[in-house]
């Protein structure tokens, strides 16, 4: 029986040439691998029947707005007979965009469907062409994922032997293009280092700065050929654009938390500090940004996004530092715990950010001034991010189970 599979892209904007593109890598994974491979595109657009009609040609495709997603959502909340089902069905389908959000409901759909892995995909992306072809991730992925260790072939090998026994849970590479977080306009200005240096975990050292500053957001080298390394892979090395869970997703959720990039990033860090085996390859999506992100308040709310994942970090370096397993209750019980810190080192830092964005001046300065105008709204919002996060991890064994016995709607 074949293996299946999920490949997914959740969206909130026109996208029919990102689409086409992933119809195409599908094509590519059924064709070269022994797969069944399930198409799910999570459309929170205003672009369904457009998005409906470039998928018209693809081999199974589950194309799900939001009115659909909150039917089957609203199913798997009452058969898990959690607690606070209006609160979960809140955190998973949120009003506000959350990035975590919609690729938790990826995860529960890819249950219901059958599935043993999920390669996530996003909207603003397109792949490398390489010597006439297209340069696919899931290639490298199915080769890998969900198999011993041991077993993997890979260019490199740095995983510790105690460990080639375990199954790889995670395989991923990063990109080429636009900077993934859109800062790269200011790269150079007085006020940039001052800005992206406040998500550096406490204690970082000068150098230590510096050297994240220098990296951060920035992208890999043009593919030239396959280079795959086996190891647990460092998180800055992947991109939740570019990667792929096999058996992790239904231990641990994301951080549902709106309006704040990054949130979606979590799992990739449990990886590794739970040491868990994971292939890092080359094949690089190309990341763009859409003319939206550059109008007025395209702008205003992505830099918005970016403050609130300045002041998440907060309790992330918490939780990071103290998290050594992929248990759920132990990462609950850590997340948890990270909201019990005092308020004041998290003000302090608002305090700094404000201050970065003023110093970049132009249009900054109205970022600035929304983040002295709202910050104790943001602070709030920050810790009960984390609060409810906690609460999804709880209820999350049970919400995948229940997925698992109920049918999708029909697109």
């Amino acid at each position: 029986m074949k293996r299946r599979i999920c490949l997914v892209v959740p969206t909130n904007r026109e996208c029919s040439a990102t689409l086409a593109e992933v119809m195409a890598e599908a094509e590519y994974a059924e064709r070269h691998h022994d797969v069944d491979v399930r198409l799910l595109v999570l459309d929170s657009s205003d672009d369904f029947t457009t998005h409906a009609k470039t998928l018209a040609d693809a081999g199974d495709v589950v194309h799900l707005d939001e009115e659909r997603q909150r039917g089957f959502l609203r199913q798997v909340v009452d058969r898990a007979g959690v607690a606070e089902p209006g609160l979960l069905l809140d955190l998973l389908l949120p009003r506000r965009p959350s990035y975590g959000a919609c690729t938790d409901r990826a995860f529960l759909i890819a249950a219901a469907l059958g599935c043993e892995s999920v390669h996530r995909r996003d909207s603003d992306l397109y792949f490398q062409t390489y010597a006439g072809e297209k340069v696919f991730p899931i290639h490298v992925e199915l080769a890998a994922l969900g198999r011993p260790a041991r077993d993997v072939v890979a260019t490199e090998v740095r995983l510790d032997d105690s460990r080639r026994d375990l199954t790889v849970a995670m395989v991923g590479a990063s990109f080429v293009g636009d900077m993934s977080v859109d800062v790269e306009d200011v790269r150079g200005a007085d006020g940039y280092y001052d800005l992206v240096s406040l998500w550096a975990a406490p204690g970082s050292t000068e150098a230590e700065k510096r050297a994240l500053v220098e990296e951060s957001f920035t992208g890999s080298a043009p593919f030239t050929g396959d280079h795959t390394v086996l190891s647990v892979v460092d998180p800055m090395r992947v991109d939740m654009h570019n990667i792929s869970f096999h058996g992790l997703h239904e231990k641990v959720p994301l951080p549902p938390a709106t309006d704040t990039i990054g949130s979606d990033y979590f799992l990739i860090h449990v990886a590794d500090r739970a040491g868990l085996p994971g292939v890092q390859h080359n094949r690089h999506i190309v990341n763009f940004h859409t003319a939206e992100r550059k109008t007025d308040a395209g702008f205003l709310a992505y830099q918005m996004r970016f403050a609130k994942f300045i002041l998440s970090m907060y309790y992330f370096h918490f939780i990071y530092e103290r998290m050594t397993t992929d248990d759920p209750a132990a990462i609950g019980a850590i997340v948890r715990a990270s909201t019990w810190q005092p308020k004041e080192p998290n003000e302090l830092q608002a305090h700094r950010m404000e201050r970065a964005y003023r110093r970049l001046g132009g249009r900054f300065t109205g970022v600035a001034d929304r983040i002295a105008e709202h910050r104790d709204l943001l602070l709030f919002e920050a810790r009960r991010d984390i609060e409810d996060f906690a609460t999804l991890i709880d209820a999350w064994a049970g919400l995948v189970a229940a997925a698992r016995e109920i049918p999708l709607p029909h697109a």
